[in-house]
């Protein structure tokens, strides 16, 4: 289980707007954030399924101050991850699924998608258009889930990454047909409490798959080739781990916060016949931009393929 750390509850209040500097719909997003808040406020949000994604969850709504602990609800299989999350949180848990649906506004479909079909139908004469329903579970459509309820449903998918598990994830995020603005300003709330997100297309969610939901692991492995680098000219593994991952980080913090062109703030790296350009240079011949662009287009395609997959395997036997 990630360790957050349990949240004082002498701490709630109104979380405070950070937005980059650059940012040219800070006001919008502000709107968005506080309308979201005021929904929020009175609304009982229930968790099936209390993994790693659901527990991140969990956190940034406690630590953003979106929700209370006696508002959330959690289940899951395992009587064990139950009680660490109860006494971590002091989140209310179940191990019965029913009971986290009835008692809940708001339900976070957070279960592996081999067992949606399941725990969809063992739900199901308990759903209905006043709850909505936010499914994380990659590669299954919102269709799909539909058709395992066997009735018309408020549905919104989410494609999370991993790195929600620090408060500095990304998620796509896109609404079926009977999710409303509202619907979808709560689900942006939710999800900007562990980073940042976007409302986009349900057909779009394949691309963000293959961008920022695998996206981690090639940032992981260029830090480990900058880092074997750092080791090749001399540095040691310990001191060359901590320059490649923290430049990574300033890198994109530095982005984020000015709101330039990535070309803009590569130009400003980059004095003539200097250290940079030579370096660039070196990148561009190994084509590294080609390379990225390939995985991210290729890590798409398998995200569709297996979504189809995924789609017939839950519509089968139906």
């Amino acid at each position: 289980m990630f360790k957050f750390g349990l949240v004082s509850p002498e701490i709630w209040g109104v979380r405070s707007l950070s937005r980059p500097k650059g940012c040219n719909d800070c006001h919008f997003y502000g709107r968005i954030r506080r309308g979201g808040e005021i929904m929020l406020k009175n609304k009982q949000v229930g968790f099936l399924g209390s993994g790693n994604m659901g527990e991140a969850l969990v956190h940034g709504l406690l630590h953003g101050h979106l929700c209370r602990p006696e508002q959330i609800v959690c289940s899951d299989v395992r009587p064990d991850r139950l009680k660490a999350i109860r006494e971590q949180y002091g989140v209310r848990t179940t191990s019965h699924n029913p009971e986290v649906v009835k008692q809940s506004d708001i339900i976070v479909l957070a279960v592996k998608p081999q067992i949606m079909k399941q725990v969809v139908e063992e739900v199901s004469k308990h759903l209905d258009l006043t709850k909505l329903i936010i499914s994380i579970a990659a590669g299954v459509p919102l269709d799909a889930i539909e058709s395992c309820a066997r009735k018309e449903l408020k549905l919104i998918r989410v494609m999370p990454n991993i790195c929600v598990s620090v408060l500095e994830g990304v998620s796509g995020i896109a609404g079926g047909r009977h999710a409303s603005k509202e619907d979808l300003m709560m689900a942006k709330t939710i999800f900007d409490s562990v980073g940042k997100s976007v409302i986009i297309e349900e057909y779009l969610l394949d691309a963000v798959t293959g961008l920022s939901g695998s996206g981690p692991a090639y940032i992981f492995l260029i830090i480990d080739a900058l880092a074997d680098a750092g080791v090749k000219v001399g540095l040691s593994r310990t001191d060359s781990l901590v320059l490649a991952s923290q430049t990574v980080l300033g890198a994109a913090k530095m982005l984020i916060e000015t709101g330039e062109h990535p070309g803009k703030l590569k130009d400003m790296v980059t004095s003539p016949g200097g250290t940079a350009i030579a370096g660039l240079h070196t990148l561009e011949q190994g084509g590294v931009r080609t390379t990225l662009i390939n995985a991210v287009e290729v890590a798409t395609e398998r995200a569709k393929y297996l979504g189809e997959m995924m789609k017939n395997n839950l519509t089968n036997d139906r």
